[in-house]
């Protein structure tokens, strides 16, 4: 019989998970989009940002609300997001000097009336997880992925592999047996490059720089005859001229790479008011407090809220028969940790801050350096 999340009590399965390169086209969009929340809020914190970028063919197109003190060129900042990226060639039809349309307006005054009574900004359902199967007490099949295209990204902008063009996917299986991750059985990598190299090269650079390194560092390996890359043939155009967009559109990237629930909102472009985001932020904080205190091997945190709660309506936890202590005793853990009302969320994790852009690419989980992910 299926049960949500079957694979979590099973004993022997494989699982995939993908990332993206910070130059594809969604990517792109996350970071402008993240890019104004972090501008907005470095004047000023108690500023209210829900941006969506859309990228296409040598066009882009910001819209949405803030409401805020600061004074934005948010124009500019998209054009210093896209050179950071690498769009820097005219061959690619997308540049900073693409067309760029700008629709912003103040927030809807029904939202902020909740907001501005220290409610959630938006309403939806949040899941935060956790597991020892990594040091980052993540996933594995996700972890790999992100460090895959991390790595394409670093010698791509190192000049290491100078015909690298931005813009790239990864994709990793993994096989489980007794519940435990024991092989890589296949690893898939798209990676865009220049006309003068062919695909023999391109395979040969990427297992000995980015595969085989990734996976040495996790304590794995793989034949190449497991690898895939660039499974089409050769791959010269990329970016927003070759695939449109949009922000929020790689929320499984972004999270847990499909192991553990999606919540129902995406997270870039949204300032901390905004539950889908800093609610996830909290339930993965219970979550990998939960794991790492040696709680439970795997813990997956549940929230709830609406427009103007101030407390969650759901607080949940599930621990797929690991847990090594009571339920009572891990609720009492979590709520000793963290008040989750909107205030409780924003003023302990100390999110009303300029640190979102990192999050707009290779997963918002996982990085030591940001506060959901600090282990009391």
């Amino acid at each position: 019989m299926y049960k949500r999340g079957f694979f979590m009590f099973k004993k022997n399965y494989t699982f995939t998970s993908e990332s993206v390169c910070a130059g594809h086209p969604d990517k792109i969009c996350d970071q402008i989009s993240d890019a104004i929340v972090d501008a907005v809020l470095n004047q000023d914190p108690k500023g209210r940002v829900a941006v969506e970028t859309v990228v296409a063919f040598n066009h882009v197109f910001i819209a949405g609300e803030v409401t805020s003190k600061a004074q934005i060129d948010f124009i500019q900042v998209a054009k210093d997001q896209i050179t950071r990226l690498g769009y820097i060639d005219k061959k690619l039809h997308f540049t900073a000097n693409s067309p760029i349309d700008c629709y912003i307006h103040n927030q809807s005054p029904e939202i902020a009336q909740g907001v501005d009574n220290e409610g959630a900004g938006d309403q939806g359902m949040m899941f935060g997880f956790a597991c020892n199967e990594t040091p980052e007490l993540m996933p594995l099949p996700i972890t790999l992925a992100h460090k895959l295209t991390k790595q394409i990204d670093t010698i791509r902008e190192n000049k290491t592999l100078p015909y690298l063009r931005p813009d790239g996917k990864s994709q990793v299986t993994v096989r489980y047996e007794n519940g435990k991750p024991v092989a890589i059985d296949k690893v898939v990598i798209a990676v865009p490059h220049s006309e003068k190299v062919d695909l023999a090269e391109v395979k040969n650079d990427i297992f000995k720089l980015v595969i085989k390194p990734i996976l040495t560092q996790y304590g794995f390996k793989i034949n190449k005859s497991n690898i895939i890359v660039n499974g089409t043939g050769v791959w010269h155009l990329s970016g927003p001229a070759a695939d449109s967009g949009l922000t929020g559109r790689k929320i499984v990237v972004d999270g847990y790479g499909g192991y553990a629930r999606v919540g129902g909102g995406a997270f870039s472009g949204k300032d901390p008011t905004k539950v889908d985001r800093s609610g996830a932020y909290a339930a993965r904080f219970l979550a990998k407090n939960i794991v790492a205190n040696k709680l439970a091997d795997k813990a997956e945190v549940s929230l709830a809220y609406f427009i103007g709660a101030k407390k969650p309506l759901m607080q949940e936890i599930e621990t797929f028969g690991t847990n090594k202590k009571s339920d009572k005793i891990i609720k009492d853990f979590m709520n000793s940790l963290l008040d989750t009302s909107v205030k409780g969320i924003l003023e302990t994790l100390d999110l009303r801050r300029p640190i979102y852009l990192p999050t707009a690419a290779y997963g918002h989980f996982g990085k030591d350096f940001l506060p959901w992910e600090k282990v009391a």
